[in-house]
């Protein structure tokens, strides 16, 4: 569809809209609004779309070990980084509405890859009937803000979000600190 014909249309969408009623309004709008989107080539995100946390979420079919500036940490089949959140409490996940919207929860069936000890995996009911990976009886997380694998952006957001270790145990470092053993001489 050229843009012309775009214009177009989402013109008389508006003119309609002017003569009918509120229930009209929502429902051309959402209407202009697929078809802009239908034909307009896509654009790469500048964050992460619904689409990719939705792929997150639905676990990557493995959980793994990856090194990284905060150690060897837990990651999905992707190289994802996975977290832990202090405000879990045995199994449960507290991290519901928006809270999910920024940190998906792995969910999905997931093996234990090399460094993995499989008889910490486990799952745990959430709030909507899903079933929520666990490690260590911990539910394990996405963040929204990381963009590739291995990135750690969520490590010690607001100071309950942390990175696993192979262990089970959450790593409380900040990025960059695991690494303050060199010296810093300048020799």
């Amino acid at each position: 569809m050229t843009v012309r014909r775009i214009a177009l249309l989402l013109a008389a969408l508006l003119l309609l809209a002017a003569c009918g009623g509120a229930e009209d309004d929502a429902g051309d709008a959402a209407e202009a609004s697929e078809v802009t989107q239908a034909s307009e080539p896509a654009a790469a995100p500048s964050e992460p779309s619904a689409a990719t946390s939705d792929e997150a979420a639905a676990g990557a079919g493995a959980i793994e070990v990856s090194s990284t500036d905060l150690g060897e940490i837990l990651v999905d089949g992707e190289g994802m980084t996975l977290y832990v959140f202090d405000n879990d409490s045995e199994g449960t996940s507290a991290c519901t509405g928006d809270c999910e919207a920024n940190w998906p929860p792995l969910t999905g069936e997931v093996t234990a890859g090399d460094g993995v000890d499989d008889s910490l995996l486990g799952t745990t009911e959430r709030d909507d009937g899903s079933v929520q990976v666990t490690y260590a009886d911990q539910p394990l997380y996405h963040f929204a803000g990381d963009q590739a694998a291995a990135d750690v952006n969520g490590q010690a957001v607001g100071d309950v979000w942390w990175v696993v270790g192979p262990d089970g145990e959450k790593i409380t470092d900040e990025v960059g600190q695991a690494d303050d053993t060199a010296d810093d001489s300048g020799y």
